[in-house]
């Protein structure tokens, strides 16, 4: 036994055998970079690539809902004076609340046209002047009410106080009376517009 054997023999008495064999390193697969493990390499730039698209896509999805246009409120304005159709739509002026969109007038001026249109199924708020003639408005709004599916809410323009009555006779879901009050008649559409949005019923 050479001096290095028995110095060999000497060290694995006292540590209680032999050290144990140095385990062989896993063969990279295919495709992997030299240097990069599986833990600290792509398995980990995975992970924070998954983190961060759901934020990405809130981003994109927030971006297409800002610039996609915004479909406006239709409000169907009925008299047959040109000049009480222009009041009506100034009070209720472009927007009659932030949280809405632009309004798109539909001015009507004959009984007839009034159904034709409401049958379409886009109208949002209608407006009627209970003075019109020779049919008027509350008139029209008791018939819409009556024979109109998904009749759209119907806000009643009176000359006199005393008339409430009729536009209750109307079904006429909100009253405002002449003299016209802009911040009254823009507050009573946004409510109906609200009203509508809520309780429209699916088409036909």
């Amino acid at each position: 036994m050479t001096p290095h054997q028995r110095l060999f023999a000497v060290f694995t008495r006292r540590l209680g055998g032999p050290p144990p064999p140095r385990r062989a390193a896993r063969p990279a697969g295919p495709g992997a970079r030299p240097g990069a493990g599986g833990r600290a390499g792509g398995g980990g730039r995975a992970r924070r690539v998954g983190r961060l698209a759901p934020a990405r896509a809130e981003r994109v999805a927030f971006s297409a809902m800002s610039t996609a246009p915004e479909s406006p409120v239709k409000v169907l304005v009925y008299s047959d004076d040109a000049d009480t159709r222009a009041q009506i739509k100034m009070a209720i002026g472009r927007r009659p609340a932030a949280d809405l969109p632009k309004v798109e007038y539909v001015e009507i001026a004959t009984q007839p046209a009034v159904v034709e249109r409401l049958d379409r199924g886009d109208i949002d708020v209608m407006v009627v002047d209970a003075e019109a003639q020779p049919a008027g408005g509350l008139g029209v709004c008791r018939q819409a009410k009556d024979e109109v599916y998904d009749c759209p809410p119907v806000l009643a323009v009176i000359a006199r106080r005393d008339d409430g009555w009729l536009a209750t006779w109307s079904r006429a879901d909100a009253v405002v009376s002449r003299p016209l009050d802009p911040m009254a008649v823009a507050r009573a559409v946004a409510d109906l517009v609200r009203k509508r949005t809520a309780d429209r019923l699916p088409a036909v």
